[in-house]
């Protein structure tokens, strides 16, 4: 206690301040001395270590000689194989693998050589008593596992797959063993057991024995069996045939395939050795152009953007045309053309591609190619001659301008065989309907005083809901005006979404639509229907576009967005489009104004139509059309074959693009008319361009019902690969399901135009997103084209059933129609059919007599009255159906026959092959 006087005694209050300050230098001085400590113990003594003793010594040279006899054995085993190569000792398992072949000698020398002594007793207590009469086979389980952690050591996870697998197996086959030898209890002695399934057969026989008997432990213990056979090998369930397969290719009771891939691979080798020496030599003082020398990245879109290569409205070339050109001619032309090439976002005048053929512009190069009028045969052809004579001195083109003297690709001698071309019979002079057929529209507002009323009624919302918002603007469409609101600082955007159903309760308008922000602005967009709707006039939006002086044939016209613009788009652009709605909502006169303005500035030669109409209305005011290749289609099993033939031209087009080396259809037909593609020598066939081919169907649920699988393969292919082929697809439906617009026929039509739905659910099959159901109906769009992010909310066109039929009128003024007779069905198909009657030819007569002259086609009928079979009765009434004497099945009721009493004797004539129809 008296080492600690100061502890008890403390210091004076005014002490206290006094002895901080020296207290604080004392520390501050004492800091650096803190290391002396460690100092002072970094130079303790260390004691000095124990002699090491003679037991340690021993034990170290044991191991080393061990752990040196198993990496020298490893060495070995691994030599064999490149299992475990380069691998670092410390991951090896050289030592338990040792172990394991130790252990497997000595149970090798207990089983098999019947080892006596001590471990002799023990390996026959231990190893027999728990495998019985499997004790053989230990020591080679134990000797694989041992070479596999030799030989894998890198694959700890499949070498404790391995054991999981085997231990199923052993205990599978044991269960097995020791039923199959009577299954002996621990009563019938030790022996008994060992003589049997040993004690793990009977420890997992003789549960199950019990409780279910050995008629359901037996199959439990084989599918056991299997399960560790499967994991010891690492085979799937369903990759079982593979591997049997596998096996037996390997004992050779099988054939590789790859054998025959290699040779099939050989034969593909030699003839395209064979095809390459066919092929015409090439001078040798000049170097040929590669047969398709085109850009992968924009080959497609440029010959989507340049011109057909002819004149649209007249072939008589414009005086002064032919001269050449300067730079002040192309700067006048692109500035009176300037509103064309950037209203809307349309290319720009073919006048000003054609003046710019050749000129560079910076670093870049104008490229579009100058048209060739079809109506010039004599020009044409001295074109062609042209380069023959320039071709003795080939002349450099200079700097800036592309080199339009090289010679074609070169032209394959054998091509594949195909049909004949869509083209027009005869030389025939074609007139586009004028412009003056269609109606136009008045003025649209700009403004009215619906509009003033709803800014007061947005900004009355704001100012109660305590928004720090403002209405800036808007811009009116035909059917809704969008308001721009922008928002103050620190306000969230979410403030103006929740407050939808009070601006909709403001306005007195349910279907307000809410875009946040709007494209390219910072605002948010409040769209509102105008109680005063105007209409859209088809004849407006065409005169854009040839006041544009836009020559695509493939540009339709769609409406009027919400900024007053008109909506206009190519479908070779698009290049499938999907258009879908509830009905009233727009989607026939949608398909109304595609279709007049395909027929009002295409001709039959640049553009060929398919229309399928399985309602049997909507399209009967285009019947006998130039454009179309085939009838209306209304029967939805012949709109399936039909799309079928689709495919096959599709085919066939892209077999002549892949003879002659190129990659659009456009420039295949630009190098038909300039005369650079040519049939190859001995060969009949005339090349004419390829027209463009549009597909429309009306109703594409009809065709979802009767023919599902085909109809969808058919879409899925054409929409996969037919945009260069030229061939492009337009599908309608009112009932915008999944089981109708399918995932696979989504996901190849980029293209969306969606019109007003009854549920949210129609809305996102549709644009994949909400919206459509938002929408008000006649007209009322929202239009996503392919790239687009965002739809956009437009007012359908309209055109009215005099104007469609004046345009009809005069197209078929011009000339008739020339139908392909294979479109539908051929003769190959009718031929089966007709095989299909075999021997009820007499009993289809009699039925065919019988529904015709009564004018009733039931099947209880023709049982009744030919006293046939349900079956027979059937058979013959699908056969009437597949020949159009009676129409389809509608359930109980009787089906409409199709044929009057008046031409019985031409059916007749025609079931007995007399006659074709």
């Amino acid at each position: 206690m008296a080492s600690r006087p100061s502890a008890a005694k403390k210091p004076p209050p005014a002490k206290k301040a006094a002895a901080k300050a020296p207290a604080k230098k004392a520390a501050a001085k004492k800091a650096p001395a803190k290391k002396a400590p460690a100092r002072k113990a970094a130079a303790k003594k260390v004691a000095p270590k124990p002699a090491p003793s003679p037991t340690g010594g021993i034990y170290r040279l044991v191991r080393a000689v061990w752990l040196g006899v198993a990496h020298a054995v490893g060495a070995v085993f691994r030599g064999i194989g490149q299992g475990a190569k380069n691998l670092d000792p410390a991951h090896r398992k050289d030592g338990v693998a040792l172990l394991l072949l130790g252990i497997a000698l000595i149970v090798a020398a207990g089983t098999w050589a019947d080892l006596k002594g001590p471990v002799g007793d023990l390996v026959e207590i231990l190893v027999t008593g728990a495998f019985g009469r499997l004790d053989l086979l230990v020591p080679i389980l134990l000797a694989v596992i041992a070479v596999r952690f030799i030989r894998h050591p890198e694959k700890p996870e499949a070498n404790g797959r391995i054991v999981i697998g085997l231990s199923a197996l052993v205990i599978g086959v044991l269960g097995q063993v020791h039923i199959a030898c009577g299954s002996p209890a621990r009563g019938d002695g030790m022996q008994a057991i060992r003589d049997a399934g040993g004690l793990i057969g009977w420890a997992m026989a003789t549960p199950l024995s019990y409780a279910m008997g050995d008629v359901l432990a037996v199959p439990l213990l084989v599918l056991l069996t299997v399960f560790g056979l499967l994991v010891v090998t690492a085979t799937p369930v369903n990759a079982i045939p593979q591997r049997l397969r596998l096996l037996g290719v390997r004992l050779g009771i099988l054939r590789d395939p790859a054998e025959d891939e290699i040779a099939f691979a050989e034969d593909d080798e030699r003839y395209e050795e064979q095809w390459r020496e066919a092929l015409p030599a090439r001078p040798r003082g000049r170097r040929a152009p590669a047969p398709a020398a085109y850009d992968p990245e924009s080959a497609e879109e440029e010959a989507l953007t340049r011109r057909r290569g002819r004149p649209r409205r007249s072939a008589v070339p414009q005086p002064g045309m032919d001269r050449r050109r300067d730079a002040v001619d192309v700067a006048a032309a692109a500035a009176a053309a300037l509103d064309g090439a950037v209203l809307h976002g349309m290319p720009p005048s073919p006048i000003v591609a054609d003046l710019t053929q050749g000129v560079r512009v910076g670093d870049q190069e104008a490229t579009t190619p100058t048209p060739v009028p079809a109506a010039r045969p004599q020009q044409d052809k001295a074109k062609q001659e042209k380069p023959e004579q320039d071709e003795p001195g080939p002349q450099k083109p200079r700097a800036g301008v592309r080199d339009l003297t090289k010679a074609p690709p070169s032209e394959p001698r054998d091509l594949p065989p195909r049909a004949e071309q869509l083209q027009l019979s005869g030389d025939i002079t074609y007139s586009l309907p004028s412009l003056d057929l269609l109606e136009r529209g008045g003025p649209g507002k700009a403004r009215s005083a619906a509009n003033d009323l709803i800014v007061e009624s947005l900004t009355t919302v704001f100012t109660e809901f305590k928004v720090d918002a403002s209405v800036t603007g808007f811009t009116r469409g035909p059917t809704v005006t969008r308001y721009e609101v922008e928002l103050g600082p620190a306000v969230k955007v979410e403030r103006i979404t929740a407050l939808t159903k009070n601006i909709a309760y403001a306005v007195a308008s349910p279907d307000v639509r809410i875009i946040s922000p709007i494209p390219g602005k910072s605002a948010v967009g409040i769209e509102i229907p105008n109680t005063d709707r105007e209409m859209v006039n088809l004849g407006d939006v065409l005169r854009l576009a040839e006041s544009a002086e836009d020559d695509d044939p493939m540009l339709v016209a769609f409406g009027k967005d919400v900024e007053g613009g008109y909506v206009m788009h190519s479908l070779a652009k698009m290049p499938h489009m999907l258009v879908a709605g509830a009905t009233g909502s727009g989607k026939s006169s949608c398909i109304n104004c595609l279709i007049t303005s395909v027929m009002m500035r295409a001709t039959p030669e640049d553009v060929r139509m398919i229309l399928v109409d399985p309602k049997r209305v909507e399209l009967t005011a285009y019947e006998g059309i130039p454009h179309l290749i085939t009838p209306i289609i209304t029967n939805p099993k012949r709109a399936a074959e039909a799309l079928q033939w689709v495919v096959r031209e599709m085919d066939l087009r892209y077999d002549d693009l892949a003879a002659y080396g190129y990659r659009h259809i456009d420039d295949f037909n630009r190098a038909v008319r300039e005369g650079k593609v040519k049939p190859p020598e001995g060969s009949e066939r005339e090349l004419q361009p390829y027209p463009y081919l549009l597909v429309i169907v009306d109703e594409l649920a009809d065709l979802m019902m009767v023919a599902p699988r085909d109809v969808e393969d058919a879409i899925v292919r054409i929409t996969q690969l037919a945009r260069a082929a030229g061939i492009h697809l337009v599908l309608a439906t009112q009932r915008p399901s999944v089981d109708v617009v399918t995932g696979l026929i989504k996901a190849n039509v980029p293209s969306r135009l969606a019109f007003a739905t009854s549920s949210l659910a129609d809305s996102r099959v549709i644009l994949d997103q909400p919206g459509a159901e938002k929408l008000i109906g006649k007209g009322d769009g929202l239009f996503l084209p392919m790239g687009a992010n965002k739809p956009t909310r437009m007012q359908g066109a309209f055109v009215t059933e005099e104007e469609i039929a004046g345009v009809v009128r005069h197209c078929k003024d011009q000339m008739t129609p020339v139908f392909r007779d294979d479109v539908v069905v051929g003769t190959k198909q009718k031929k089966e059919i007709d095989e299909d009657i075999g021997d009820d030819l007499d009993l289809l007569c009699q039925a065919a007599e019988l529904v015709v002259s009564t004018q009733f086609g039931s099947t209880s009928m023709l049982q009744r009255k030919l006293r046939v079979g349900f079956a027979k009765a059937g058979r013959l009434m699908d056969l009437m159906e597949s020949r159009n004497i009676v129409g389809p099945s509608e359930g109980s009721k009787a089906r409409d026959v199709l044929v009057k009493p008046d031409e019985l004797d031409g059916v007749l004539a025609l079931i007995r092959g007399e006659s074709e129809g």
